[in-house]
């Protein structure tokens, strides 16, 4: 069958985040890079249809080729390590330390910022002809949006700080969903199903993504945008990056181990009370 059972779907995040914490130094720093710039290039994709179209749910519904494209190349993305790094040290997999779990984080998050700056440039150029000309319309969105999500959040001060934070936990939850349900099919098809659904969904609901954001701020700030690069680090990306953890370890990683691979025994069948009556049939 091609479908993988929620048991053996446990196992296999299991395995899975195993594997990371002990890969190379060499191919985990490439596997991020290229995840960090296919995305930046999907998201590059997705703005520029919806200002071409006016319609951002066909952005939105468009948007997942890039996620889909990474994962089925063996690519990695802090959002989807965040969840299944620390499961291999949760289920005390043999050599999987904290300290491996962390220098997984830290080189997945600069692989991924190193390929999503590297798009950013090169799709700067493009909107701007060489930096020979004012953006055109899609690198002046892009610009706006940065403004938005940095100074607009600092403008509601604790309130804005707040919610960035709980757009950031909800996102990683539908992100790392898609991570998951890619591992629930066998078939290319139906790990592509799995991950476009709530892919789509976080990117329509304008959840705040790290690795989205490693391209679209510094984009915005090389395309005019009236912010700065403190306003970026502080106002979007460390506590988008605090969200992202929090929301794929809670609500998938530590969700799916807790019922699926930690499975607590099934409740005993009722038995009769003891002051109960057994009448016996009439002789």
């Amino acid at each position: 069958m091609s479908y993988v059972a929620p048991k053996e779907l446990a196992a296999k995040m299991i395995e899975a985040g195993e594997s990371k914490v002990f890969m190379s130094t060499k191919d985990t720093l490439i596997r991020a890079y290229m995840a960090g710039a296919i995305l930046a290039l999907a998201a590059a994709f997705a703005v520029t249809i919806t200002v071409n179209t006016g319609q951002p749910l066909i952005g939105a519904l468009l948007f997942p080729v890039g996620f889909c494209l990474l994962y089925l190349m063996g690519f990695d993305l802090l959002t989807g390590v965040f969840t299944l790094a620390p499961l291999a040290l949760i289920a005390k997999r043999p050599g999987v330390t904290l300290g491996g779990v962390l220098r997984n984080w830290g080189l997945v998050f600069v692989g991924n910022f190193a390929g999503a700056l590297t798009t950013a440039v090169f799709m700067a150029i493009i909107f701007t002809m060489g930096f020979s000309h004012a953006p055109d319309a899609v690198g002046e969105k892009i610009g706006h949006i940065g403004e938005a999500r940095t100074l607009g959040y600092a403008a509601a001060g604790f309130s804005g700080m707040l919610t960035l934070f709980i757009r950031a936990v909800m996102c990683n939850w539908m992100v790392s969903t898609g991570v998951v349900a890619a591992m629930m099919s066998t078939t290319v098809s139906g790990k592509v199903i799995g991950m476009w659904m709530p892919i789509l969904v976080f990117f329509y609901l304008g959840f705040e993504h790290s690795i989205v954001n490693m391209y679209l701020f510094p984009s915005g700030i090389m395309l005019g945008g009236q912010f700065t690069w403190g306003d970026y680090l502080l106002w979007n990306e460390i506590p988008t990056v605090l969200g992202n953890l929090v929301g794929g370890l809670t609500f998938v990683g530590g969700m799916i181990y807790a019922t699926h691979y930690r499975t607590s025994p099934s409740r005993a069948p009722a038995t009769k009370g003891a002051g109960s009556v057994t009448l016996k049939p009439a002789e």
